[in-house]
């Protein structure tokens, strides 16, 4: 038995979807712990893509449950539609529970998000505006409605009631918009609140008994360590936690019960939204980068920018988190580069600087120190073992491990799930790793204890 995190490891999109898609496989019980639909992961099963936001990538495994825990933030009618798009491809979402104390997104927590946004100006944070902060907001102030709410129709009438109307001086007074009705959204949400019954649990019970069970439970994380309210590049953040500690909190359960926390990185970096990206490549490079990789946001279909490699953030990413081992993901976007750079530092104010700065200004002010590396100019797409990768393509995850010290254990090339070299599987393999962390060769068959 082994309960499992799943992190990002940068600012997001790094392709977690498939990890815990590939992972889920040998896990009973699937949670997402934290985010709303401003999350999306993509998972390509044969000729078929799902494009989740709130159900865990678990649903796509008949036998195991998913869990959308009490650290989410839910928009009812986004779900409903997930729920549809799932039913017709055929996927079963029986096996899907929502914690009944996760919140709930609302209209005006929509249109709150949008009109915020636009009045920052030139100082706009690049948020999704599908309501996220706006309903971590009201659940800071203890003015939210939760999913176990909208069970109880006439506490959610009257609670819905007061609430909106004190929205309605915020949409009039501060931002010269129209009030909502209070009992067109009550009938809405009722229509939504029937549909999901069936799913609500007591979710923090629920994982108990599997705890209790010895059964194996993957915990899902939304965006990334670097998007991390408390730990992220503040303020261009996400209102919730993404990093593995989150996954305490989000799914109600203690520490303890974590046996091992991987994250997941791309061969490059992306960032999504306005802040400092000390690697960020434009014109060309950029480009060539964001059209190999397919860099458009599941969720919005925003551009990503794109930029090297950089190991200030890894190595952040691995101490804030815990992390036990990394999972690559893209390898293969790099095939047709001559030549490949990392960031293994930082320069500011004429200093060298190994870690990441916790002032956004400072961090503004970062210029990256790179080491190249040559390139391998062949297509790895077709790799299933380290053994199938070009010299130079494992020696650069080798340079990779050994800068963030932390072991490799999955390597992506591909979308779909059969383009992967598992080195170790985080949940029933050993704690061994083919690349080990300071670069030394690989041991009989490629294996190095760890």
């Amino acid at each position: 038995m082994a309960n499992v995190v799943v992190i990002g490891a940068q600012w997001g999109d790094e392709g977690k979807g498939k990890i815990t898609d590939l992972l889920s496989n040998s896990a009973d019980v699937v949670v997402r712990y934290q985010g709303g639909v401003n999350a999306g992961h993509t998972v390509v099963v044969g000729e078929q893509t799902f494009k989740l936001h709130l159900i865990p990538s678990g649903i796509l495994y008949p036998e195991t449950q998913c869990i959308i825990g009490s650290g989410t933030v839910i928009d009812p009618k986004v779900l409903i539609e997930e729920l549809d798009q799932l039913k017709g491809l055929n996927v079963s979402t029986d096996n899907l529970m929502i914690s009944e104390t996760a919140h709930v997104t609302m209209p005006y927590h929509r249109i709150i998000d949008q009109a915020a946004e636009q009045k920052r100006g030139t100082h706009k944070i690049g948020t999704t505006k599908r309501g996220i902060g706006p309903t971590y907001a009201d659940k800071s102030e203890r003015n939210g409605i939760r999913i176990g709410d909208l069970m109880d129709l006439e506490e959610f009438h009257e609670h819905l009631t007061r609430v909106t109307a004190q929205k309605n001086v915020i949409l009039e007074k501060l931002y010269e918009l129209p009030p909502l009705d209070a009992e067109e959204i009550f009938e809405e949400y009722k229509a939504y609140a029937e549909r999901l019954r069936p799913h609500v649990v007591d979710s923090s019970l629920t994982l108990d008994k599997a705890v209790q069970a010895h059964l194996n439970i993957l915990f899902e994380g939304a965006q990334g360590t670097l998007l991390d309210l408390d730990h992220g590049t503040y303020p261009y953040v996400t209102s919730s936690n993404p990093v593995a500690g989150g996954a305490c909190i989000g799914a109600g359960i203690g520490p303890t019960m974590i046996d091992r926390v991987i994250g997941v990185a791309k061969a490059y970096t992306t960032r999504v939204g306005e802040g400092p990206f000390p690697t960020e490549l434009h014109e060309e490079m950029g480009e060539q980068l964001g059209s190999r990789g397919a860099e458009f946001g599941t969720t919005t279909g925003r551009q990503r920018r794109c930029g090297w490699f950089d190991a200030v953030i890894g190595r952040y990413a691995v101490r804030i988190n815990g992390l036990d081992c990394l999972a690559i993901t893209k390898l293969d976007v790099l095939d047709e580069m001559d030549e490949i750079k990392v960031c293994v530092a930082y320069e500011v104010d004429g200093e060298s600087c190994h870690d990441l700065p916790t002032s956004a200004i400072k961090f503004g002010r970062c210029k990256p120190v790179y080491r190249t590396l040559p390139g391998w100019k062949t297509s790895t797409e077709e790799c299933r073992t380290l053994e199938d990768l070009p010299k130079e393509a494992l020696d650069y995850l080798k340079f990779l491990a050994e800068l963030m010290d932390v072991p490799i254990a999955i390597v992506s090339l591909g979308a779909s799930r059969d383009q992967t070299i598992i080195v170790e599987d985080p949940i029933h393999g050993p704690k061994r790793a083919l690349l080990h962390a300071d670069g030394t060769p690989a041991e009989a068959g490629g294996f190095v204890e760890v």
